[in-house]
C-alpha cells in the first residue's frame, strides 16, 4: 500500500466517524431528552479541554516511536466511549463520556496531518489530496446517516462513530512506519521544549489565532443547524444533503482549485482571508433564517470558511513552525481552532440559541471578522505573506 493510498484511507476513517457525529450528536442528545444548554455544555467541555488535552496528547505521542502507534490507541479509546454513550443514562455519565470519545477523536487529525505532510513531502504527493477524500468520506457519511434517521433510532449515530473508529484502529496498524523523531533516540530534544519556543514565536501564534477565530465562527453551524433546520420544517434527509453539498465544495477545492494555486504561486494569506469574508457573509445570512432554495449556495461558502481556511493554516503552520516540532505546532494550533476558542463559542452558542434562536448567528460572524482583522494584520508582515 502506498503511502498516499495509507493516508487517504485514513483520513476517509476519520472523516466517516466525524461525518455522523459532528451533525447529528445535538440530535442524539436531544433525543435522550437535553437542553440546547445541557447539549452545549457536553459539545463544548471537550473543545475547552483541549487547551491542556492538546499539547498532553501531543507530548503522549512523541514518546512513542512510529506515528501511527497513537493514532490506534485513540481509535480504540473513541470507539469505547462512544459505545459506552449507549449504555449509560443522565447528563454527567454523558459528559464524562462524551468527553473522552470527543478528545480521542479530535486528536486524530492533528495526528494523521502531521504524518500525512511528511509522507505527502517524503513521497512527493499533495497533501490536499487524501485530505480531499476525508472530505469525501464526510460527505457519504453525512448523506446516508441523514437517510438512515428518517425511519431509524438516533442511536444508530453512536453506534455508526463506535464501529468504524474501531476499523481505524485496524488501518493505522497498516499505515507507513514514519518515525516520530527525524533525531537519534540518544539526542532527542525535551518533549515540552517545542511547545514552549512555539507559543513564545508571535508571529506564528498571531497567525495560529487568526486561524482560530474564523474556526471558531462555525460553533454555532457545528451544534444547532441540524436542530434549527428540523425546527423550519426541513426534512432530516435535505439536512444531511446541505451537509453533503457544503463538503462537495470544499471536496473541489482540495483536489482542483489548491493545486492551481499552488501551481500559481498564491499564497496561504489569500486563502485566509477569502475564507474569514465568506464566513462574515455566510453567518450573517443564516441568521436571517433563509429558505431551504437560499441555503445550498450559503452552504457552498463551506469551500471557504472552513476549507480555504484549513489550508491556509497548514501552510502556515509548516512554514512557521520548524520540522522538529511537527507533532507540536499542529496539536498547538488544534487545541486552539478546535479546542479552547470553539469550545468557548459552543458555550455562548447553546444559549444563543435557546434565547435567540438562529439570530446566534450574528456572534459568528462578529467572531470572524475578529480573524479577518488579525488575517489583515498578519498580511502586513511581509515574512508570511
Amino acid at each position: 500500500m502506498t503511502s498516499r493510498t495509507s493516508s487517504a484511507l485514513i483520513y476517509g476513517l476519520i472523516f466517516a466517524a466525524t461525518g455522523v457525529s459532528l451533525p447529528y450528536a445535538g440530535l442524539w442528545f436531544e433525543s435522550r431528552g437535553l437542553s440546547g444548554s445541557e447539549i452545549a455544555v457536553i459539545l463544548a467541555v471537550p473543545m475547552l479541554a483541549r487547551a491542556i488535552t492538546g499539547p498532553m496528547v501531543a507530548v503522549w505521542a512523541d514518546g512513542f516511536r512510529l506515528r501511527r502507534t497513537a493514532l490506534a490507541w485513540l481509535s480504540v479509546v473513541a470507539a469505547t466511549a462512544y459505545a459506552a454513550c449507549l449504555y449509560v443514562e443522565g447528563f454527567g455519565l454523558w459528559l464524562i463520556l462524551w468527553f473522552v470519545a470527543a478528545t480521542a477523536a479530535a486528536s486524530l487529525i492533528p495526528l494523521s496531518d502531521a504524518l500525512t505532510l511528511k509522507l505527502a513531502r517524503r513521497d512527493g504527493f499533495a497533501f490536499s489530496i487524501p485530505r480531499g477524500v476525508g472530505s469525501v468520506s464526510f460527505i457519504a457519511a453525512n448523506v446516508v446517516m441523514g437517510a438512515l434517521l428518517r425511519s431509524g433510532s438516533a442511536d444508530l449515530i453512536l453506534v455508526w462513530a463506535a464501529g468504524v473508529s474501531l476499523l481505524l484502529a485496524g488501518l493505522a496498524l497498516l499505515a507507513p512506519p514514519e518515525p516520530v523523531h527525524e533525531v537519534n533516540d540518544a539526542v532527542r530534544p525535551p518533549r515540552l521544549a517545542g511547545l514552549g519556543h512555539l507559543m513564545s514565536d508571535r508571529l506564528f501564534m498571531t497567525a495560529v489565532l487568526a486561524v482560530s477565530l474564523i474556526q471558531a465562527s462555525h460553533a454555532f453551524y457545528y451544534g444547532f443547524s441540524a436542530i434549527a433546520w428540523r425546527g423550519q420544517g426541513i426534512s432530516t434527509r435535505d439536512v444531511g444533503l446541505l451537509w453533503g453539498f457544503s463538503v462537495a465544495v470544499e471536496v473541489a477545492l482540495l483536489w482542483f482549485v489548491e493545486p492551481w494555486r499552488r501551481a500559481r504561486g498564491i499564497g496561504p494569506m489569500v486563502l485566509l482571508m477569502a475564507g474569514g469574508g465568506a464566513a462574515i457573509l455566510r453567518w450573517g445570512a443564516l441568521a436571517a433564517a433563509p429558505p431551504l432554495i437560499l441555503l445550498w449556495p450559503l452552504q457552498a461558502l463551506h469551500a471557504l470558511s472552513f476549507a480555504a481556511v484549513y489550508l491556509a493554516a497548514m501552510q502556515l503552520v509548516e512554514r512557521l513552525a520548524p520540522s522538529s516540532q511537527a507533532t507540536a505546532a499542529q496539536m498547538l494550533y488544534s487545541s486552539l481552532s478546535s479546542g479552547l476558542l470553539i469550545g468557548l463559542a459552543t458555550v455562548v452558542s447553546g444559549p444563543l440559541y435557546d434565547d435567540y434562536g438562529v439570530k446566534g448567528y450574528l456572534a459568528m460572524a462578529a467572531l470572524a471578522a475578529a480573524g479577518t482583522g488579525l488575517a489583515v494584520m498578519l498580511q502586513r508582515r511581509r515574512a508570511v505573506a
